[in-house]
């Protein structure tokens, strides 16, 4: 039976993981001495500090920790909930674009994920990929493995045994030995703290879950052992385990034994209180954001939204980035994401699924105190979560007219993010329907507002048509967007005027429909609108003369446009195969290995196939192209029926009822060579559908 207050937990949990790893972000891989002598005990956000050398300022930011922790899972929607290790790795080849999403991408020996995303490509099959018969000791019991679990385990409350067994499935992909017995304890720890306050209690239970004579049981017991000794003295345990099991002790550059031994002392030490349980794990030094990470979600998840509290929670309002191959997922919130964990363990428990909160809204504000990013530029302007609603309050120092907005696209602030890129495409496009429900406490004029990128690669807005509203009145607005001359779409929100001061509640806030826009470089320029693609191809720059030239040199390269939201359209696009093996367009796309596509294929032949960790021929007929000639090519996809033509050359008809390909992006693809578009066309299925 699952807990009563599971939504909210796991949501606590995922809150707790996000903040974590942003508080330990901006130092990971100091040493406790550094930390001490440059920030002290840490108890707060530092990322503004600048009188320390830090990699950045910016609170909220990609981070392999956040985006593994919620991509990997996605394992559990395309391949059901007890995933082998080979079908979390087909999720790997799926979600991961080499050397730019997820993962640290270190290199052969140097980065473990790295390294066994290589033996994926080469067609190992999980769990020899990980293992250390393949990639040896010090390699395969790196920290990843427990990095990557709670998302997993949050899935199995109060299934201990359970979760580590999941967790262990899906960390034998990359990890072998000490590492797999550390995810199976993080991973328990994670589910059982949905039921069990004591954090004796908690680590008793979580430590049989692995065998008694391991290396990590041993650290555990003596991490215990030390701390029941020395009490509030944390910081003569962590002396201990430097001694006993720092990194002086293991190879590599993050080995699991040190940092599970520090998440270990974090959680002893404070009885699983979450502020200082922080304090403990990121001033503790080593992995600081992966071990904060870990000791975030199981404290998370211990003491609820209650445990966090307003000065962890409002600086992050919710935000978080998940870059991968599905960039319409990867700018995200806190409450989206616990809401796609909760959906898994209630179908793992058959429970019925939940509804979509608020008929399917994107942001819906359900979640207690969520703000799924909302935020104002104004410090005058207050913006909290109010029961299941969004509240804005705003004074007469604020400036006019007031407005409040959630990225949907890359932000300003974080075009530029070094270490970890964030490669992302809009959630928001040309010709979606964009609705509301507010309600006003004074009296003021709502509009809809959409911030959007120019020439420039700053931001202009856009406004629907103005609603009054009076006292009390309620209202709901609507707005299909329209064209952007091509320019990407970066936040959605309100705007408000009227009253001096004031109060308005948004209750909900979302769009439908299918797109209706046309893809090219905007005549005003600018590099956002190619940032907007997803880019899974050896060389795509906009110094060419045509906006999308693609080279490939071995093997399917793509870059990639949409959201899983897309279902029922036309894609039209013109392809110039240069020199490839294969070259076309892509429909309901949703990553590397999950698609249809219509291809000028070799031998003279043009085909339409579907894509889904292997490739299918759907239907094919001979068609004589070739190099340097431009062809119109079009796909159109509604419900099972696939329908597609080339300009001069044959027609094609399939119907392929698989479920798994009922919704999604498009893209353009070259297998072995370089193909170029001038311009892609998107619109609704029922506007253009090839006879």
């Amino acid at each position: 039976m699952l807990p009563a207050d599971y939504e909210e937990r796991v949501y606590a949990g995922v809150l707790g993981k996000v903040i974590a790893v942003y508080l330990g972000r901006p130092f990971e891989g100091w040493r406790y001495d550094r930390i001490m002598a440059e920030l002290g005990e840490v108890t707060h956000f530092v990322n503004d500090r600048h009188d320390v050398a830090l990699k950045h300022h910016l609170l909220v930011v990609p981070d392999d920790d956040i985006s593994g922790t919620l991509v990997f899972p996605r394992a559990l929607r395309h391949h059901g909930l007890d995933p082998s290790p080979a079908q979390v790795g087909l999720t790997w080849l799926n979600e991961l674009i080499e050397n730019k999403t997820v993962l640290w991408w270190g290199g052969l020996g140097n980065s473990t994920e790295h390294t066994a995303y290589l033996r994926l490509r080469e067609g190992l099959v999980p769990p020899e990929s990980g293992s250390i018969a393949r990639n040896g000791t010090v390699v395969a019991e790196q920290v990843g493995a427990q990095i990557f679990v709670e998302g997993f385990a949050m899935t199995c409350p109060s299934d201990p045994e359970g979760a580590a067994d999941l967790a262990e499935r899906a960390a034998r992909v990359s990890h072998d030995g000490e590492a797999i017995h550390a995810a199976r304890v993080v991973a328990a720890l994670v589910a059982q703290a949905f039921v069990e306050p004591d954090m004796g209690k908690l680590l008793d239970i979580a430590t049989d879950v692995i065998p008694a004579d391991c290396l990590i049981r041993r650290v555990i017991d003596d991490v215990r052992g030390w701390q029941a000794g020395d009490g509030d003295d944390w910081h003569r345990t962590r002396a201990r385990i430097d001694e006993r099991y720092g990194y002086h002790r293991y190879g590599g550059n993050c080995h699991v034994v040190p940092n599970h031994a520090t998440v270990i002392n974090a959680l002893a030490s404070s009885d699983g209180d979450f502020s200082r349980a922080m304090t403990v794990v990121a001033t503790s030094g080593w992995d600081t954001d992966s071990n904060a990470g870990n000791v975030g979600a199981i404290t998370g998840v211990r003491g609820g939204l209650a445990g966090l509290g307003p000065r962890w929670r409002d600086p992050v309002a919710d935000r978080l980035y998940l870059p991968s191959a599905d960039g319409g997922a990867a700018v995200t919130d806190a409450g989206r994401e616990a809401l796609v964990l909760v959906g898994h363990g209630r179908a793992r428990y058959g429970e019925p699924p939940l509804d979509p909160p608020k008929d399917g809204a994107r942001f819906h504000f359900t979640l207690p105190g969520s703000v799924q990013g909302f935020t104002a530029d104004d410090d005058a302007v207050h913006v909290g979560g109010d029961g299941d609603r969004l509240t804005v309050r705003w004074t007469g120092d604020a400036a006019r007219p007031v407005s409040v907005t959630s990225p949907v696209f890359i932000p300003p602030e974080a075009a530029g993010t070094q270490i970890y890129g964030l490669r992302a495409t809009p959630a928001l496009v040309p010709g979606q329907v964009v609705t509301a429900r507010v309600t006003a406490d004074d009296a003021v004029t709502a509009r809809l507002l959409v911030r959007h990128y120019d020439g420039a690669d700053e931001l202009g807005a856009l406004t629907g048509p103005p609603v009054p509203l009076g006292p009390s009145e309620s209202a709901e607005l609507s707005w299909r967007l329209p064209d952007l001359g091509g320019q990407p779409v970066a936040a959605v929100g309100l705007e408000l005027d009227g009253a001096a001061a004031g109060t308005v509640h948004l209750d909900r806030l979302g769009w439908s429909g299918e797109p209706h826009l046309t893809l090219t470089r905007p005549v005003d320029g600018g590099t956002m609108w190619r940032r907007a693609w997803v880019d899974a191809v050896d060389r795509f720059d906009d110094r060419w003369p045509e906006p999308f030239r693609l080279a490939q040199n071995r093997g399917t390269g793509l870059v990639a446009h949409g959201g899983r939201d897309w279902r029922d359209y036309t894609v039209t696009a013109d392809v110039t195969p240069h020199l490839a093996d294969a070259a076309g367009i892509a429909a309901r796309y949703q990553g590397l290995e999950r698609y249809y596509a219509l291809e000028l294929a070799g031998g003279g032949t043009v085909r339409l196939v579907r894509r889904l960790h292997g490739t299918t021929v759907l239907t094919e007929a001979p068609f004589a192209w070739s190099f340097g000639t431009t062809y119109r090519l079009t796909l159109a996809v509604a419900g099972s029926q696939l329908r597609a033509a080339v300009g001069g050359g044959p027609h094609l008809r399939a119907d392929d009822p698989t479920p798994a390909l009922d919704s999604g992006g498009i893209a353009l693809l070259v297998t072995g060579g370089r193909t170029a578009t001038t311009a892609v066309h998107v619109r609704p299925h029922s506007e253009r559908t090839p006879r």
